[in-house]
């Protein structure tokens, strides 16, 4: 994996709100409220939070299958800078099939019953008009055996696989058009844990092969530790955190990040299992609260938290997150103090 390597894609500030069902204008859901990151060529961005933290729809929002507010998700090809926010239409529909691929979350629903494993892997690149029907015939079953799927498969329908095998008939679907960049949507979540493993280990070695980009989406953190280069952490819409995967595991500043990080059992001998029970639930997204949103939720909020948005900020190099008082509570922690 890539840790200083190129940056392959670079979003600032992205914003995606959704109407409420009113129809007002001035009402909205911030789903995604000016989120930023990159990601190298080569590398593993895991991005992580709780349902209805804005994961997946950052996933979308730089796929563009969602509309943004505000915001650029830039990308660099091998020959030019592509703001990818600006295109539309064609434009758009070409560039990603060149470049940008989605594994889905739920290998059941993701493919047709209608066609065969053959056509489902073949789509993309008949959409390319890749070459002629051997090329094609030859390409997918190229695809397949990377992936650990038999030929004979090819010439079956999907009601014929479990969920570990529909799932790598989806990830060589992702692989065919050749792209350089995936999104993985809780690819493994839907998966029994068993097959879970075979199919992070699976992402990892073509990983490794063909030099793919990921953004992995989970919301498993000993998942994401195994494939992750970095890890951003998403609260409402958010990010509070964002740094190399050793940091978030082993010193993780933000509160949240710890209570998510205490919450992941663990076999090693002498560390006890003692997750941090957050008290209150998520807040209304159209509700958000004043300052931190993460205050209402927070045991260390002070009244700084409920009246001042705390600053996005890099504490340490490649360490990112937004808290008013991190640094503190990480000392406090160190001393034996209350911090978690």
């Amino acid at each position: 994996m890539n840790e200083t390597g190129d940056v392959l894609l670079q979003v600032d500030d992205l914003k995606v709100h959704f109407g409420t069902k009113g129809g007002k204008a001035d009402l909205f859901i911030p789903a995604v409220d000016g989120v930023s990151f990159e990601i190298r060529k080569g590398e593993t961005l895991g991005l992580v939070g709780e349902s209805g933290s804005g994961k997946t729809t950052v996933g979308r929002a730089i796929l563009r299958t969602v509309p943004l507010r505000s915001g650029s998700v830039r990308f660099q090809t091998d020959c030019e800078n592509v703001d990818v926010s600006n295109l539309s239409g064609r434009e758009l529909r070409a560039f990603r099939r060149e470049h940008m691929q989605l594994i889905f979350q739920d290998p059941y629903s993701s493919l047709s019953p209608r066609m065969t494993v053959r056509d489902i892997i073949a789509e993309p690149l008949e959409c390319r008009s890749f070459g002629t029907r051997a090329e094609i015939d030859a390409r997918v079953r190229d695809v397949a055996v990377k992936c650990k799927l038999n030929v004979e498969f090819l010439r079956r329908f999907p009601h014929a696989f479990s969920g570990g095998q529909r799932q790598r008939i989806c990830i060589a679907r992702a692989l065919a058009a050749n792209p350089e960049f995936i999104v993985c949507d809780e690819a493994v979540s839907a998966l029994d844990v068993s097959i879970q493993a075979d199919v992070i280990n699976l992402l990892m070695d073509l990983q490794s092969e063909f030099g793919l980009t990921y953004l992995f989406i989970a919301h498993d953190l000993s998942i994401v530790a195994q494939i992750s280069t970095r890890i951003a952490v998403m609260y409402v819409g958010k990010l509070v955190e964002y740094a190399p995967t050793d940091a978030i595991y082993h010193r993780p500043m933000h509160p949240y990040t710890r209570a998510l990080m205490s919450s992941v059992l663990t076999l090693e001998r002498g560390k006890t299992f003692a997750p941090m029970v957050l008290s209150g639930d998520i807040p209304n997204p159209a509700a958000l609260p004043k300052g931190c949103r993460f205050s209402t939720r927070c045991p260390f909020a002070r009244d700084a938290c409920r009246q001042t948005e705390p600053e996005w900020r890099e504490v340490e190099a490649g360490h990112f997150l937004a808290c008013h008082f991190a640094e503190e509570l990480l000392g406090d922690a160190a001393n034996g103090g209350a911090a978690p």
